[in-house]
């Protein structure tokens, strides 16, 4: 009898893990390196959570000195900052046109810092970063 789910060693310990940001424990051509200490707690990331297109979902996350960033999970506005005449409006967003950090975002809609925007007032460029403030900023590029 089998599992009925495949089971893949290296995805079961991503599920499993934590997600480390410490040093490695390797130099950069491959020597060893004895560290004095351990890992820490503090040294610990979160899972990503990509922000999308779609009704406003917003996550609260406490952060190192009990401090909080609030994390957008999808987000259907921005404010969007004209350079002409310096006035920010509140628009909606349409889609994703084009982003740099990843080619496949644009079809997935995924919004980050340098994304441009399609919005009501035209494309603009994300210049917050959505999963670390929870809004969406961007100055208008065209009409």
């Amino acid at each position: 009898m089998g599992v009925p789910y495949p089971l893949n060693i290296t995805s079961l310990f991503r599920l499993l893990m934590a997600l480390w940001q410490g040093e490695s424990r390797r130099s950069k051509t491959g020597r060893r390196i004895r560290y004095a200490r351990g890992k820490r707690k503090f040294e610990i990331g979160r899972e990503r959570h990509l922000t999308t297109i779609g009704a406003t979902t917003l996550k609260k996350v406490r952060t190192m000195g009990d401090n909080r960033k609030t994390r957008a999970k999808t987000i259907d506005v921005a404010y969007v900052v004209d350079p002409n005449n310096k006035k920010t409006t509140k628009t909606e967003i349409v889609s994703v046109v084009e982003n740099k950090a990843n080619i496949h975002y644009v079809r997935r809609n995924i919004i980050n810092k340098g994304a441009i925007i399609e919005t009501k007032l035209g494309k603009a460029q994300v210049t917050s970063r959505p999963g670390q403030s929870g809004t969406i900023n961007a100055v208008l590029i065209s009409k």
